[in-house]
């Protein structure tokens, strides 16, 4: 990508807008990360097996998946404002509901809702956000974006198992409530940046109802987050069952050493990106994520847990920013609700995937051969891009 001409200034990236959104963002995924490494204790408590644990995480996942691209084209359509009000109200009601589940078939019930809460909510986030950040700037603005949701990661699940220990589910699904209400209070502050309703006329009418909910510009970048995604379904879904197998007393500290790396690599990525492009980025990516789940399945210790999230959180900190950056420049200005609906899409389908598919993997072998065979699909990810990238030199 270019740099800047010899004299010109850069446009201001922390504005009023971008750090409201960023906050409201923060509050948000604190919510729904003190759910990830307790909602699976949840379950078993409540008869759940293996393979409940699975589904409860991926009939989430395709819910939140199915919901993404109806959301992208409303947000093309109806605008940001009303997509993410209707979607905050879900995802706080929902997140209310589980105070009163107590049996598989509520939850996963319930589940259901809420994955389109968030689907909605989490694509018009990565939406507004898009409007905001200015274009020189998109991948250097993603990555400090993102470092909400990567603190998130980094405290929720390990406050979220201490509330969970210290005062029961009551007091979580409660606070749980309560940053998502607050989310919802900041959303309404903030000034949404006016962009093109629709697009042209003669746009419309050469694109089907398919293409209307799906961006085909994002579907490279997305099935790459697929693949990622796969990984990190694996991760969020059994590590807290891992560590139990492998045992390892608190595997909190993998969210907090993972998170942390995120954080410090999303800013210096975003950078690489808007000045060198996406391979600089991706290439390297996959194989610090292939090092931490390989180290991760041979973890038997808080140290050698924690050694393989940094490996695994360079990875992952470099590559899913990039890549929702890389879909954004990909499209016009009136196509950022489906682009996101679509990129999204591809990485919840991801994690729903592995989830449920790693979840027999884990049953009939262990949790360990399981992170073994998620490697797979970050190979696959590396011959795909390296494949793209051959082609498009040839072109």
């Amino acid at each position: 990508m270019p740099s800047l001409p010899h004299g010109a200034t850069e446009s201001p990236l922390w504005t009023r807008a971008f750090i409201l959104t960023t906050l409201s963002n923060l509050f948000l995924f604190t919510s729904f990360q003190m759910l990830i490494p307790t909602l699976p204790i949840y379950v078993e408590r409540n008869g759940g097996d293996e393979l409940a644990v699975g589904l409860v995480i991926g009939i989430f996942t395709v819910s939140a998946l199915l919901a993404r691209p109806f959301a992208g084209k409303a947000l093309d359509t109806l605008g940001r404002r009303k997509v993410m009000v209707i979607g905050l109200i879900i995802f706080i009601l929902s997140m209310a509901g589980y105070y009163w589940v107590t049996t598989i078939f509520l939850i996963l019930s319930l589940r259901v809702i809420h994955g389109v809460g968030w689907g909605i909510t989490t694509t018009t986030f990565g939406t507004v956000i898009s409007d905001i950040i200015p274009p020189e700037r998109r991948g250097e603005g993603m990555g400090y974006y993102g470092l909400s949701s990567t603190l998130a990661m980094a405290l929720a699940p390990l406050f979220g198992i201490w509330l969970m220990e210290k005062s029961g589910f009551g007091w979580l699904f409660f606070l749980c409530t309560l940053l998502a209400i607050f989310s919802f209070l900041i959303s309404q502050t903030i000034h949404y940046p006016d962009v093109p309703a629709s697009a042209p006329v003669e746009e419309n009418k050469q694109r089907s109802k398919l293409d209307d909910l799906l961006e085909k510009k994002a579907l490279f970048p997305s099935f790459l987050a697929m693949m990622l995604g796969v990984t990190y379904g694996g991760i969020v879904t059994f590590i807290t069952l891992f560590g139990q197998e492998a045992g390892i007393v608190n595997v909190g500290w993998f969210f907090l050493a993972n998170a942390l790396m995120v954080m410090l690599v999303r800013p210096i990525a975003g950078k690489l990106f808007d000045r060198r492009g996406h391979v600089w980025i991706l290439l390297p990516g996959a194989f610090f994520t292939i090092a931490g789940l390989l180290l991760l399945s041979y973890s038997s210790s808080v140290p050698s847990l924690i050694f393989a999230s940094l490996f695994y959180g360079i990875g992952f900190g470099a590559i899913q920013p990039t890549l929702q950056a890389w879909t954004i420049n990909r499209v016009a200005v009136n196509r950022r609700g489906a682009a996101n609906g679509t990129f999204f899409s591809g990485f919840d389908l991801g994690i729903g995937a592995g989830a449920m598919a790693l979840g027999f993997v884990a049953k009939s072998a262990s949790y360990a051969a399981m992170y073994r065979v998620s490697i797979i699909f970050i190979v696959l990810y590396l011959i795909t891009y390296i494949f793209y990238l051959l082609k498009q030199k040839k072109q």
